[in-house]
């Protein structure tokens, strides 16, 4: 009998669908789901939309229905179609003085079909894949742009504010001020300060009835307390007019000169298209800020949002709706409400549609002068001071004040122009500031470049060196992370001119920490340009070679033995050249997802702290994992096990962690260090520092110290500790390191570091009185003395510059630190040194998670450790 049954004729077919092996079958297609939380932030955002889409037509001079047109657009749409899931589009007050320029210049039915041609250009802009280079504009240049807008905006709804009507320009507002303060409209002014105050005192209202108050959004309360107050009190004022829809003008051919209507459009697309972009990329930031527990949403994929902004102002401009982007009130508001798809975007523009066609008796009801208030109070608060002391701090205030007086004199287009101008001059001024200093010390010659070594500091560079002497030893120091050809030929030259006549030549690269090749010839030259030139596999600097960074590794090396977690991420890939990982990949999960791709927008997948194999992956199970080796690390390598004498089994994932780690030292590094480990194979070690800290994984010294080989003599050991001096028993591993740095060594000073987080004084707070003594608990009797330091209260507590410490743990580490000094003062080499003031003794502590050192300042008494800044290391 047959195996295979026939199928009835009258059975429908069924698709057959394939799908991979061990892979579950597919589902069927569910109805759309709308969440809950979308539906509530859909309301939100609504009730905040509307009053801002009608104040932002009144403040540009269109028909207030095109602000309603733009809005459900904008929702429907931009949400439908965009890039960016909780982004919520709209008539945006940044693009209310382009666009009243527009209706005063040439009208509105021509004013829409530049809108639906600005769409078409972001339609192209997006196809052709280029929204990441408009986020290559400066941060200045867009706060400045948008702080400009903001203070025409100001201006111009003052007038409206005060019961007049505002004028085409700034210049023109600013003038007639005078004449309409003499002329103030009372029950104008009345409406616009009652609303002006909501805006101010609803946030701020205290206690548990303000935290539920504030659920309603501010705008809207305002605009409504205006409205029912001017209706109770009868007052006369100009209200908000809504024409039949059957009136409303829709766009029309454009009718003006090509040039100005080009000018026109790509003024349009450059605000819309930057907005927009900048909007999403906020977006996600809020989104990644919210609570673990919430919803996960992707990340915005900026090509596809591109597109969708320009599908929304093509249909907004054909259907007589305001120019298109990205608005962040209501997106900060759809994400804070917590919406977790764009369905709330997109219901929030079917409600504005609702209530355009059955509110308009209500809508008719709110006085001009609340929107202009409204819209006012919006465009004071895009001059942000947070904006201004961050341009400030970059040392770009220059670029955001050009930028914010071109928009506010001249226009958009021509203060954005401005404002790249600057910006190009103040990166050319940036990079012709080379500091180049010649000194003699003790017969050698110092040349010190501080610095981009170009063209333009070749005469003050040939200059300097040509102060050295015939024969001289020379030290070239370059502190600078560029060199271009003309630079390059120029010190080539003088150092081979240099050395045939009998003198010497070193170069030294402050910022890498280590010599440039040998001190003669023209190899070590050659050697910066080596240093410069980054692997074409590996992202990381040759002295960074840790495990959690991002390496492309081979794709076999990846799907051997199909160990869980090393498979290639699979995130929604952006194809403008970005991967965005997975959810399992930004929370560092146990998911076969973890490998972040070597991309401009990789992201980094675990940290320091993270446990995380060589590749950056979280592996279930792995002993990397276990709480003991996170919490205490004893220092026993890489995990490969005992040595068997033989060669490491290549099926073992910390076989083959090893191994990849020495190839790519091998590859990338060992011909950078072949040359200077050379020397200091011939001249032996002559270390300045003895390190002595923490066994820790996470504690990497090199890393922390910018410091290279021969630099420290480390010891390292479980808790950083100091046994006494007659208390080692049996151990005198750290008094042998202590006497051999000081004695044969010479080194110049010793420092004690400890660690957040440490497991060895974890294990010190818990241990119980009488317990198994291990070979463990045995070491961390010699830290007991700490224990007992911070139970003493006639001593002071160690602390840290500006804040106290988190929790017990921190305070015994830094407490730690403290006794280990006076341990080490007890050992007779050091003793004798520091009798000699040929030696100093050094406290500091690292905070993991915050990657921030922390040096003891000792004085009146108080044990304090102080944080290392960054303007300290340029000294």
């Amino acid at each position: 009998m047959s195996a295979c049954v026939p199928t009835r004729a009258d059975e429908p077919r069924r698709e057959e669908h394939s799908h991979e092996a061990h892979s579950p079958p597919p589902t069927r297609r569910r109805r759309p789901h709308i969440a809950g939380a979308d539906l509530s932030a859909s309301i939100a955002v609504f009730l905040i939309a509307l009053p801002l889409s009608l104040g932002i037509a009144l403040a540009t001079g269109a028909p207030l229905q095109a602000g309603l047109v733009a809005a459900a657009v904008g929702g429907l749409v931009a949400g439908r179609l965009g890039g960016s899931p909780l982004q919520v589009s709209g008539p945006a007050a940044g693009l209310t003085v382009v666009t009243a320029e527009l209706i005063h210049r040439y009208g509105w039915r021509t004013t829409c079909a530049i809108t639906v041609l600005a769409g078409l250009a972001q339609l192209g802009l997006g196809l052709l894949r280029v929204a990441r280079s408009a986020l290559a504009v400066s941060p200045a240049i867009v706060h400045g742009m948008l702080a400009g807008i903001g203070v025409t905006i100001a201006v111009a709804q003052l007038h409206i504010v005060l019961g007049g009507i505002p004028h085409s320009s700034v210049l023109d507002n600013m003038r007639e001020l005078p004449a309409q303060l003499a002329g103030v409209h009372p029950a104008a002014l009345s409406v616009s300060v009652l609303t002006l105050a909501v805006l101010v005192a609803w946030p701020r209202i205290p206690g548990r009835a303000g935290r539920l108050l504030r659920k309603v959004p501010t705008p809207l309360v305002a605009v409504a307390v205006a409205t029912t107050t001017a209706s109770l009190t009868g007052l006369r004022l100009p209200k908000v007019d809504l024409p039949s829809w059957s009136s409303h003008a829709l766009a029309a051919l454009p009718d003006g000169p090509v040039l100005g209507l080009v000018a026109a459009v790509l003024t349009v697309t450059l605000v819309c298209s930057v907005q927009s972009l900048l909007g999403a990329v906020a977006v996600d930031k809020l989104v990644a800020g919210r609570p673990a527990q919430s919803a996960r949403v992707g990340r915005s994929h900026l090509d596809r949002e591109l597109l969708g902004q320009g599908a929304a102002n093509v249909v907004s401009g054909a259907l007589g709706g305001l120019p298109i982007a990205g608005v962040a009130v209501r997106s900060s508001a759809n994400v804070q409400a917590g919406a977790v798809s764009r369905n709330s975007t997109m219901l929030h523009g079917v409600l504005v549609v609702v209530a355009a066609l059955l509110m308009v008796p209500i809508l008719e009801l709110i006085p001009l002068a609340s929107l202009a208030a409204l819209v006012m109070a919006v465009g004071i608060q895009m001059v942000s001071l947070h904006h201004i002391r961050t341009v400030t701090r970059h040392r770009e205030v220059l670029v955001y004040a050009v930028t914010t007086l071109g928009v506010v004199l001249f226009g958009v287009l021509e203060g954005v122009t401005l404002g790249i101008a600057m910006a190009v001059g103040v990166a050319l001024h940036r990079l012709t500031r080379t500091r180049i200093t010649h000194d003699e010390t003790e017969g050698v010659h110092h040349v010190h470049v501080r610095g981009q070594l170009t063209f333009l500091a070749v005469p003050r560079l040939s200059r300097a060196l040509h102060l050295v002497p015939q024969g001289a030893h020379a030290v070239v120091e370059l502190d600078g992370s560029f060199m271009d050809h003309a630079a390059y030929e120029s010190l080539q030259d003088w150092q081979n001119t240099h050395t045939v006549h009998g003198g010497t030549v070193e170069l030294v690269g402050r910022r890498s920490g280590v010599r440039i090749g040998e001190p003669t010839g023209p190899a070590g030259l050659q050697a910066t340009g080596i240093v410069a030139d980054e692997s074409a596999d590996c992202r990381c600097h040759p002295w960074t070679a840790w495990r959690n960074h991002q390496c492309e590794l081979p794709e076999a090396a990846l799907s051997r033995d199909g160990q869980p977690g090393e498979a290639q991420a699979t995130g929604s890939d952006d194809s403008d050249g970005s991967t965005a990982p997975s959810d399992t990949d930004a929370h560092g999960g146990t998911g076969g997802t973890g490998r972040a791709r070597d991309t401009g927008d990789s992201h980094t997948v675990g940290g320091p702290d993270d446990a995380s194999g060589a590749d950056g992956l979280t592996h279930p199970g792995h002993p990397h994992n276990s709480p003991a080796a996170m919490g205490e690390d004893t220092g026993t390598g890489t995990g490969t096990g005992a040595s068997t004498g033989t060669s490491p089994d290549a099926s073992r994932p910390s076989a083959r962690q090893l191994a990849r780690g020495i190839s790519a030292f091998q590859r990338n590094t060992a011909p950078l260090v072949r040359g200077e480990l050379a020397r200091l194979a011939r001249e032996g070690q002559q270390p300045s520092q003895l390190f002595l800290t923490c066994a820790d994984s996470r504690v990497v010294t090199s890393m922390i110290t910018s410091s290279g080989p021969g630099d420290l003599f480390v010891v390292r050991n479980v808790g950083n500790l100091v046994p006494l001096p007659g208390r080692e028993s049996g151990d005198d591993s750290v008094a042998a390191a202590i006497e051999y740095a000081v004695d044969v060594l010479q080194v110049r000073s010793i420092t004690v570091c400890g660690h957040s987080g440490c497991g060895a004084m974890q294990t010190l707070l818990t241990s119980e009185p009488g317990a198994s003594q291990t070979p463990l608990r045995r070491w961390l009797r010699h830290g007991q003395p700490s224990l007992e330091r911070i139970t003493d209260e006639s001593r002071p507590w160690a602390r840290l510059a500006g804040r106290a410490p988190a929790d017990a743990v921190e305070q015994l580490c830094l407490t730690n630190v403290v006794q280990q000094l006076e341990h080490l003062r007890a050992h007779e080499s050091v003793a004798r040194a520091l009798r000699a003031g040929a030696l100093e003794l050094h406290g500091m502590y690292f905070h993991v998670g915050e990657a921030q050192a922390y040096l003891l300042a000792e004085g009146h008494g108080d044990k304090v450790f102080d944080h290392v800044g960054v303007a300290d290391l340029s000294a």
